[in-house]
């Protein structure tokens, strides 16, 4: 039987133990703006200088608005720190000019079976309400011949997770980059993750995290999957 490219899929965890955990399949549908982050044509117009020069500006009022005392020592500085943390760091992911360069090297052991790098710490921002989502990452490839450095994979993963992001989408980014660098779709990319905008409001509910995978090429095979996951120490239901 043929097997499929690419699998997503999404489970929500309402305990932080895997063990014996409820979860609900949400499916492809809930991406609903795609793979690709939503861009304005000229969203590379101003300079990093002039974008925070505007940050700073609007989220000043933002602060004014909130009655807050932009004289106090501890305020005054707040709408330049946050305008530089919004350019320069969290949200820097979102200028391809921070793409990370990627080499790749000759397989020269002939290593053919996965490669798996697991429990990548990362730091994202929700995009519906601009608040953390941080968790671990786990990715894992197949060579066809060529290979790249370990902490390149790490410096893809922080390079999609640094812009607002919804955690379906970042899996599926970080998965269709390393397919493209390797140049082969036996890719598997699993992202375990806790959303600050479902424990620090609304249900409030802090023991809640949310899985996401993406499985690709041989990853589809069960057989493959389930190595994958004993290696990274999680169920095979994922």
């Amino acid at each position: 039987m043929k097997q499929k490219e690419t699998t997503l899929n999404t489970q929500h965890k309402t305990n932080p133990s895997l063990n014996g955990h409820s979860a609900e399949e949400i499916g492809n549908e809930h991406m609903s703006t795609g793979v690709e982050t939503p861009l304005r044509a000229d969203a590379f117009k101003l300079s990093d200088e002039e974008k925070m020069k505007k940050i700073e500006f609007h989220f000043k009022e933002i602060m004014e608005t909130l009655g807050l005392d932009l004289t106090d020592d501890s305020l005054m500085g707040t709408p330049e720190r946050v305008a530089k943390m919004y350019v320069k760091e969290i949200f820097s992911g979102l200028n391809p000019a921070n793409k990370p360069k990627i080499a790749l090297f000759e397989n020269s052991y002939n290593y053919s079976q996965m490669l798996v790098e697991k429990n990548m710490t990362f730091y994202s921002n929700c995009e519906h309400h601009f608040v953390p989502i941080f968790g671990k990452a786990h990715v894992a490839y197949i060579s066809n011949g060529h290979v790249i450095g370990l902490s390149k994979l790490n410096r893809i993963v922080q390079y999609y997770a640094k812009r607002p992001q919804v955690q379906e989408r970042m899996t599926m980014q970080i998965a269709k980059e390393l397919q493209e660098v390797l140049k082969t779709k036996d890719v598997a990319v699993l992202i375990d993750a806790r959303h600050l905008c479902v424990s620090s409001r609304g249900v409030q509910d802090s023991n809640s995290a949310t899985v996401t995978s993406f499985y690709g090429g041989q990853f589809e095979n069960e057989t493959t999957r389930a190595e994958f996951l004993k290696y990274i120490d999680l169920e095979t239901n994922y």
